[in-house]
């Protein structure tokens, strides 16, 4: 590695390090667990998908998509189910990648992944929202004027210093800077030690303590396949916006495999799930993070803070974070799916403004199949609009039908009302030479087509099968000659 590449992946890792902390000890906490749980899930999992993920730049960690899912989960039976149901998921994911069924994220259509980086740049923006509470109260006067002041100079920091230097990262120097500023001045502002004393020891191996039996089985499975799903279609979708900024490609059946692997590690050291975490992933790739050493100084980093450096770490004021998060949201947001909101497909645009919503009211799994059905119903629905017959009376007087198109579940109706079985001469061909069978339906429409014919006292011969329709007729065994 070049040392200006190494140097690149150590501060962007810092960066992101710092980035990391108070997000994932609110998600423990949102999850009703300690917060070294978050922090020790964060370190595990960074540090493996960095040496062993498909996706270099790409930083995972505890996140607030999976941390939602398993919040009734803790509350109804506790922590070491919790760890149990960890172990599951990571088995589940390492299958998953296995299985290579990485490349079913290609199923995933491009309004999807704009509503998807719409959706989190939103709710990455609302979560900050909750730092400018005391408690349950809104803050008010001076605490929320220096809160607001602290966040704007960090802001300004990020957005300005590239213009002067690019030699250390934004983000880096902005958090610093503004925490430095706020220690020297003694300015009275929360920081990260309000949310939570970060001082702990290594984490210790230990399997969960539950029976393992088929009752804990039937607990933690439901909950082992969402979150399961929830970071594995959290973590493709981060890795598809990684390659586009980065101009490159990533693995997507080895970035699964590796994060089952590390949330099979994190669940038997006592840490959280994880998954991609699209913030910190943006905030890393922004500093000029591109290599495996970017995610593995972020992970150490992590475990430092913990065992070392909480001192100096919760003197951190969580403006600086705060306004460092807001930078990343509005950076992440695809505000040119606004622009051409006019200019694309209605159904595209609705696919966008959907998945947006849905991923802010509800969660991202529950988004992205929405969107994907909604993508998927357009589709059959343009491809069964599209098809269409020539007609051709014949020399001998036989007629001629020439079908284009594709026949599928959703064109088998517009595919017999093409012809006049009543109407037709008593010699008819069908010639299938631009037309493409599908499924079961369109074998199950010609066998119906013929019936008619045939009840009519007309004969109907088909020409120019393709070889793969004649292999779908002979599986199915439907005579097609």
């Amino acid at each position: 590695m070049k040392p200006k590449s190494l140097r690149a992946d150590v501060l962007a890792g810092l960066t992101t390090s710092f980035a990391l902390v108070p997000e994932c000890i609110a998600f423990a906490l949102v999850a009703h667990l300690n917060p070294l749980m978050g922090l020790y899930g964060a370190f595990i999992i960074c540090t493996l998908t960095a040496l062993f993920g498909g996706r270099p730049g790409m930083v995972s960690g505890a996140a607030g998509s999976m941390a939602v899912v398993i919040v009734a989960l803790v509350v109804q039976h506790g922590v070491q189910y919790l760890l149990a149901t960890v172990l599951l998921g990571g088995l589940i994911m390492v299958a998953f990648g296995l299985l290579r069924l990485g490349k079913l994220i290609r199923m995933v259509p491009h309004p999807v992944m704009l509503g998807f980086v719409n959706g989190l740049a939103i709710i990455i923006a609302l979560a900050q929202l909750e730092h400018f509470k005391d408690g349950e109260a809104w803050l008010s006067g001076t605490p929320l004027y220096l809160m607001l002041g602290l966040v704007a100079l960090t802001m300004a920091i990020v957005y300005l210093l590239p213009r002067l230097t690019r030699a250390v990262p934004p983000a880096l120097a902005a958090i610093l800077g503004v925490g430095l500023l706020a220690y020297l001045l003694g300015l009275p502002t929360h920081t990260l030690g309000d949310m939570a004393h970060i001082a702990g020891g290594l984490p210790v191996p230990a399997v969960p303590d539950v029976p393992w039996n088929l009752e804990t089985l039937a607990i933690v499975a439901p909950y082992a396949v969402l979150m399961a799903l929830v970071g594995l279609l959290e973590t493709l979708l981060t890795l598809n916006l990684t390659d586009e900024i980065t101009e490159s490609r990533g693995y997507p059946d080895r970035e699964c495999a590796a994060l089952g692997a590390a949330n099979l590690v994190s669940g038997l050291f006592g840490g959280m799930g994880g998954c991609a975490m699209i913030g910190q992933t943006m905030i890393n790739l922004s500093s000029g993070g591109r290599g495996r050493l970017s995610g593995v100084v972020a992970g150490v980093m992590i475990l430092l803070f913990v065992l070392f450096l909480s001192p100096l770490i919760e003197r951190i004021p969580l403006a600086a974070l705060v306004g460092v998060m807001f930078v990343v949201a509005q950076q992440t947001f695809a505000w040119a799916s606004l622009r051409v909101l006019d200019k694309v497909p209605l159904n595209d645009a609705l696919v966008i403004v959907a998945v947006t919503i849905v991923t802010v009211f509800t969660d991202l799994a529950t988004a992205v199949l929405c969107g994907i059905v909604i993508a998927a119903l357009n589709f059959a629905w343009q491809q069964a609009r599209e098809l269409y017959a020539d007609t051709h009376q014949e020399a001998d007087g036989s007629k001629l039908y020439r079908l284009h198109g594709t026949l599928f579940f959703a064109s088998t109706t517009p595919f017999l009302n093409q012809f006049d079985p009543a109407g037709d001469p008593p010699q008819v061909t069908l010639d299938c030479r631009h037309l493409s069978f599908v499924d079961y339906s369109a074998i199950a429409a010609l066998k119906t087509l013929r019936e008619r014919y045939a009840k009519a006292g007309k004969h109907l011969r088909v020409l120019h099968l393709s070889e793969r329709c004649r292999k779908l007729f002979k599986r199915a065994g439907v005579q097609h000659e």
